[in-house]
């Protein structure tokens, strides 16, 4: 049964955005090819279609698992396990570098959903996407998600295959972060006087 449910619209940044119950750093791992992957235990990254755009989010919390939505043009559902560090419930937006709350300020903030005795801690995702324009870019899209949340055990994520273009970009992500804590230094003459270094 649906115990609460928010609709909004979401301002992205270039990079999607965090959902979850803990805070956010950028993920080891990008998910390249699905909608969603896990960042941590208790987080998930979404890569919509749409870059730097609105987007229309609707965020329900049911006590047990709802049925399927079908119809609207959606692309087929993609669920995956979130651990809840917290009880509460974390949305940013990904920029340049840095995180955005972009939980609105008008909706009160979401709890966890009601725990399932078995659950263990854990609580079941399923993320819905609609796009009116499927082609990558800035601006409108039409783009709609719909993410869906109940306790539940951990269980095997649920999402499409990947292709061999998906798993390259997935490498060069994660050697890029590997990049981010090397140091990079720069030799500057000095000048003191008359004098050069």
């Amino acid at each position: 049964m649906l115990v609460c449910e928010a609709s909004f619209t979401v301002d992205l940044g270039e990079h999607g955005y965090f959902i979850g119950f803990d805070d956010y750093d950028f993920p080891p791992e990008m998910p390249f090819g699905w909608r969603c992957g896990p960042a941590t235990q208790a987080t998930a990254v979404v890569l919509p279609t749409t870059d730097t755009g609105p987007l229309q989010m609707t965020v329900q919390i049911h006590d047990s698992p709802p049925r399927p939505e079908s119809g609207d043009g959606r692309e087929l559902p993609e669920e995956l396990s979130l651990l809840t560090e917290t009880s509460t419930f974390y949305l940013a937006t990904i920029g340049q570098g840095d995180f955005w709350d972009a939980w609105p300020e008008e909706q009160p903030p979401f709890q966890a959903p009601p725990p399932a005795a078995d659950s263990g801690g854990w609580v079941r995702m399923r993320l819905y996407c609609h796009v009116d324009n499927p082609q990558p870019g800035i601006g409108d899209h039409g783009e709609r998600h719909l993410i869906q949340l109940w306790s539940a055990p951990q269980t095997l994520p649920v999402h499409p295959d990947i292709s061999a273009a998906d798993r390259w970009a997935r490498v060069e992500y994660a050697a890029d972060m590997a990049k981010r804590g090397e140091h990079y230094f720069a030799t500057y003459p000095y000048t003191y006087g008359d004098e050069v270094d």
